[in-house]
């Protein structure tokens, strides 16, 4: 992985529909529904006692494979059932967290710390990592088709930009402060496109037809020969986190199984699903990360008063 990069602190822009689809969010957590809970004194799970719901943001169309191995992996040293929940969106992830309908679940720094705001009672433990001696984080990369003429991100204005998801961190959070250094708003300068999807913004602007340049995450943007990196930022590793209304032995147990996994502690424990050239591109080892590591983002909020960040 590259080693350049910039520490950026994010200048969120205010999403109306997010927002208030995370106030619907709150008033959800404040009903006392049977699997939702304000404090981690009262243990609840997401289904029942014997399975345990692992939740993702919809990064690609091979999320649940890419996960499959370390699912199984929990399964085995817990002897629970793991129930694989992809969320229609990251506000969806917000809500299902909030709501408390996940027991762990892999977020994006942002969707963790507005998960926070919100309510949700979840710890991050670990950041999944792809290779080893990497430290955890990743890089948002500004892309463009390969044969482009654009050659950094001051070509992005009057061009139709991919974005993956408002409330993603390097699909969209860190792109728009990128781009307002350079003067450029990303909603009123730029055609904005929402992909849904990191693989999906690569593609479009790939095609350079619907999107003209873009944004996406650097484990994506590596499979495809169709665009060409312009600019990237490191951004915190996204955080796998474990609910607080789990009962205790259960948390300290997931805590221990993800907290500092190799692949090869994986495989040697009899999973395995672990051993595939597919595994192996997007998961190296699981490294330490705690609530402080996200503070960053924290920051951004408290320089923005952005209407993502309010609880």
């Amino acid at each position: 992985m590259s080693t350049r990069f910039s520490r950026s602190i994010v200048a969120l822009l205010g999403v109306g529909a997010l927002a208030a689809t995370l106030a619907g969010c709150s008033g959800t957590a404040a009903t006392g529904d049977s699997a939702s809970n304000d404090t981690a004194d009262t243990v609840s799970y997401a289904v029942d006692e014997n399975t345990i719901v692992f939740g993702v943001v919809p990064d690609s169309v091979d999320t649940e494979t890419n996960y499959q191995p370390l699912m199984d992996y929990i399964a085995q040293e817990t002897g629970k059932k793991v129930d694989y929940h992809e969320s229609t969106d990251y506000a969806a992830l917000i809500e299902a967290a909030v709501a408390g309908k996940i027991d762990v679940a892999s977020f994006s720094g942002f969707t963790y710390v507005t998960a926070k705001n919100n309510g949700a009672a979840i710890t991050p433990i670990s950041s999944i990592i792809t290779e080893k001696g990497q430290e955890p984080g990743y890089y948002s990369q500004a892309i463009v088709p390969t044969g482009s003429d654009i050659t950094d991100l001051a070509g992005f204005k009057g061009k139709k930009v991919c974005f993956v998801d408002p409330s993603s961190t390097s699909g969209y959070l860190f792109p728009s402060y990128n781009l307002l250094n350079e003067g450029i708003d990303p909603e009123k300068d730029v055609t904005p496109v929402f992909a849904g999807k990191h693989d999906v913004s690569v593609t479009k602007v790939g095609e350079g037809v619907e999107c003209e340049a873009g944004f996406a995450e650097d484990s994506e943007v590596a499979k495809s020969d169709k665009v060409k990196v312009v600019d990237e930022t490191m951004v915190p590793g996204a955080p796998i986190v474990v609910s607080d209304t789990l009962p205790e032995d259960l948390k300290t147990k997931l805590t221990d199984v993800l907290s500092e996994v190799t692949i090869d502690d994986i495989i040697a424990s009899g999973v395995t699903s672990a051993d595939s050239d597919g595994f192996r591109s997007v998961f190296y080892a699981t490294s330490p990360v705690d609530d402080a590591y996200y503070d960053t983002i924290r920051d951004i909020c408290k320089k923005t008063n952005a209407d993502q960040c309010q609880g």
